[in-house]
Formats: C-alpha cells, sequence, structure tokens
C-alpha cells in the first residue's frame, strides 16, 4: 500500500511512528474515537442524504464495519488496561472540516462531505500501514495489518459515491484541490504520538 495508491500528495513524517510508538496507549485511545468518528460520519450522510439511495446502500455496511473496528480497538485497550478515557480534539479532521464549502450549492457541499470522508479514510490507512511494518509488539503489527487491509478501499467507496451523484471531471478536479489541502495541512501539524491525525 503505496502514496500512490492512496492518492495522498505528501507522506506522514516519519518521526510520528516513532513517537506513538512510545506512546502506543493514547494512540489506542485516540483510535478507538476515529473508528467511533467514522461510524458517525457515515451515519450523518445517510440521515442527510436519504433520498441518495445508493449511497445509504454501500455506507450501511460500512456503519457496522467502522463499529466493529471500533469494538476491537477496545478490546486492545482492555488487554492493555487501558482506559477509554475522553475524546481528545481532533486538528486534523477539524482543518480538514473547514474546507466543507457549506454556503450555497447543496451539491458542492455534498460532494466536499464524501471526499473529506476520503481523504480521512487515506491517512488513516497509510498510518496503519506504517503502525504494521514498525511497532515491535507482533500481535498490535497484525492488528494494523488486517484494518490496513479492511480498510484499504474505503476511500475510493467515497470518491465512487461521489462520481455516482455528480460529474466526473467536478470529483477530479475538487480532489485534486482537496488533496493539495490536506498535504497543507499536514506540514503544519507537528507529529504527535497521541494522535492516530
Amino acid at each position: 500500500m503505496s502514496l500512490t495508491t492512496l492518492g495522498l500528495e505528501l507522506p506522514t513524517d516519519p518521526r510520528w511512528v516513532d513517537i506513538a510508538a512510545m506512546q502506543i496507549g493514547d494512540i489506542l485511545v485516540d483510535h478507538a474515537y476515529c473508528e467511533q468518528k467514522a461510524a458517525s460520519s457515515c451515519i450523518t450522510l445517510i440521515v442527510h442524504y436519504p433520498e441518495k439511495a445508493k449511497m445509504v446502500e454501500t455506507l450501511t455496511p460500512i456503519v457496522s464495519e467502522e463499529w466493529g473496528h471500533f469494538q476491537r480497538v477496545l478490546k486492545e485497550l482492555k488487554k492493555r488496561n487501558i482506559p477509554l478515557g475522553r475524546q481528545r480534539k481532533d486538528e486534523y479532521v477539524g482543518k480538514l472540516l473547514q474546507l466543507v464549502r457549506n454556503k450555497g450549492d447543496y451539491e458542492e457541499s455534498f460532494l466536499d462531505k464524501l471526499l473529506i470522508c476520503a481523504l480521512i479514510e487515506a491517512r488513516s490507512c497509510e498510518r496503519f500501514k506504517l503502525l504494521s511494518e514498525s511497532l515491535e509488539d507482533e500481535s498490535l503489527q497484525k492488528f494494523y495489518r488486517e484494518l490496513m487491509i479492511s480498510e484499504a478501499g474505503h476511500y475510493r467507496i467515497f470518491i465512487e459515491l461521489a462520481e455516482e451523484y455528480l460529474p466526473h471531471e467536478n470529483v477530479r478536479t475538487r480532489w485534486k484541490e482537496l488533496l493539495q489541502a490536506e498535504a497543507e495541512i499536514i506540514k503544519t501539524l507537528k507529529p504527535r504520538g497521541d494522535r492516530m491525525h
């Protein structure tokens, strides 16, 4: 799974995985909430756009899958006697959400929401890969490899849904814009070992 495969323009700072390995409890807590938010984002799309039948049909099983991943992360926390604790602010996702065009065009807003989900999935998958290759704990290596494989196609699903409802040229143009914006966000954020993003 390469950066090219995921479409991302900028790789994660290599220091991130080393810092994350030293704070793996914090990473697992943050990861649990990431899975929960992934499920919630799909539910929100379904609730806000129920008329888009293909999207509802496609995202419904992803809700179950993401919630299943949340449960799996909880088991990893329990094995290590780490409490879930409170959700932390996700600066990365917060900055991405600021890019959503909420004023004016209904379709533009819908497109941005789908593509932001795609970006988050792609970046998460890249980081799962880094963890699966770099952690010393073999069980966590396996855990993150399985999640990486499971979620590898999710980002494409959101792009394909966008192309289902909107002109392909519009989707491709906006995707390139958001990839560039995401790369700039990654540049501005310091690597933190207590955050998945």
